[in-house]
């Protein structure tokens, strides 16, 4: 009966975690926040997004099919960031869920969870149309159906086909560790569960992988020549070690390609410093106690494999690349945690309790001062691509049209009604639109006009005679 008590209470708990995760998000992102880049692409899949800008090799259809039930009979921005937030509040309780019936300790969910949810990271992209969080929480809630005593074969398969339709690649680094310990794990193997383990993987990863697989097919010759172009896209996946990259990205910028000039402050490293000391002692926890440590092992390996190819195959970094790594150790960790405060209590220690609550106080003020930075200066910085299309207004560009120049000419061209036609395509452009840069010598003639009041500094618009 307590124990059913102790599970029901970590429950109601959890609901309150995600409770507060939607709410501080929705109060330190704006829902009036314009979508950015990637969420323009994934949106003008619908109509009312429109007109729908290029679709890159390596983008999947996960995102747009989150993104259906709004975008596709409505434009509002705070419908569709409202929409999203609640399928981020229910995907983190759907993650970590399974993970009640796997953790002595039911109060080792919640705590996990308001440590996952607490980083700046998963804060800022609860209500945008990116598909890392849902990667994040399809891989712990795969891993936790895993585990539990009888197997939830059909979460399993769920959850890691969530992973593969968001990110093919994340689907792979999931499902080969689980493949591992599903035959190389005896606790894994008895009474037959060996086969159900092995099937429930197979099958969210075919169910995941199948729509990129056809896509990959009809539109772009195969598969093969699908990943070269995905390739391609993302410079070249090759051997190399971003670390550095991450670590400077710790807080920002969004997308650190390249990272060179940039820098990390010191106080922002804490997470890389909390979050290997917490799991650490979590795992010697469960030793000392003489219990299994089997399954935070599992959720270490899982996380390990998820973060390698980012690490070493990348050569570009973005702090969201990493949220399901954080989002399996955010379970070692949680139990770390735990212990501290149940030795803290125990030994009626007041100097271990006043160093773990001023760390908690300041890992909370520094990711949330994060959160709010990058908020901000997001909503300045996709404010220039209305102040760019009212100067290509005001100088006769207006759709039918199409855009050229600067690398981000996708988001301004659909702001501005226009087409982004690729690179190489032998049609002059109606416009350049270019930061910082010369117009190429076709262009070396047509009249420049620069965009005052920007918050990136240097923006010049090529108009067509």
């Amino acid at each position: 009966m307590n124990a059913n008590r102790t599970a029901a209470s970590a429950q109601r708990m959890l609901w309150i975690v995600v409770a507060g995760f939607c709410l501080l998000s929705a109060v330190l992102v704006p829902l009036t926040l314009p979508l950015g880049w990637d969420e323009l692409v994934y949106a003008s899949r619908f109509g009312p997004y429109g007109p729908a800008t290029p679709f890159s090799a390596p983008r999947t259809r996960g995102v747009p099919l989150l993104l259906a039930p709004i975008a596709s009979w409505s434009d509002s921005t705070v419908l569709l960031r409202v929409w999203l937030l609640l399928l981020a509040g229910g995907a983190l309780w759907l993650g970590f869920r399974p993970w009640l019936r796997i953790v002595r300790r039911p109060a080792t969910v919640w705590v996990a969870a308001g440590l996952y949810g607490s980083l700046w990271i998963t804060l800022f992209y609860a209500g945008s149309a990116m598909p890392n969080h849902y990667t994040a929480m399809g891989a712990t809630a795969a891993v936790g159906c895993f585990l539990a005593p009888r197997p939830r074969y059909a979460g399993v398969a769920a959850g890691l086909a969530v992973v593969t339709l968001m990110r093919p690649n994340d689907g792979v680094a999931v499902a080969a560790p689980l493949l591992l310990a599903a035959v190389l794990m005896p606790a894994l193997r008895g009474h037959g569960r060996l086969r159900g383990r092995l099937s429930a993987v197979a099958a969210g990863l075919v169910a995941g992988a199948l729509p990129w697989v056809v896509e990959a097919e009809v539109r772009f010759g195969g598969v093969r020549n699908r990943l070269a172009e995905a390739d391609e896209v993302q410079g070249g996946l090759r051997a190399v070690f971003s670390l550095r990259a991450h670590l400077t990205a710790l807080d920002g910028p969004l997308l650190c390609r390249p990272c060179t000039g940039d820098s990390v402050q010191l106080p922002v490293t804490e997470w890389w410093v909390l979050l290997p000391l917490l799991v650490g002692l979590g795992l010697w926890a469960e030793r000392r106690a003489r219990r299994s440590a089997a399954p935070l092992w599992l959720s270490v390996a899982v996380a390990v494999a998820t973060a390698a190819p980012y690490l070493f195959l990348v050569p570009y970094a973005a702090p969201r690349f990493l949220l399901p790594a954080y989002a399996l150790l955010a379970l070692p960790a949680a139990v770390g945690l735990l212990a501290v405060v149940h030795r803290a209590r125990t030994r009626g220690s007041l100097p271990t309790a006043a160093v773990l609550a001023l760390a908690l106080l300041a890992h909370g003020g520094i990711q949330i001062g994060l959160v709010h930075t990058h908020a901000g200066i997001q909503q300045r910085a996709r404010g220039d691509w209305d102040r760019i299309v009212s100067v290509l207004r005001e100088h006769g560009v207006h759709p039918p049209c199409a855009l050229a120049g600067n690398s981000s000419t996708i988001p301004i061209a659909h702001t501005a009604g226009c087409s982004a036609p690729e690179p190489d395509s032998p049609a002059h452009p109606s416009a350049l639109v270019l930061r910082e840069r010369n117009p190429p010598h076709w262009a070396r003639d047509w009249p420049r006009f620069p965009v005052p009041d920007t918050y990136n500094p240097g923006w010049t618009v090529v108009v067509r005679p």
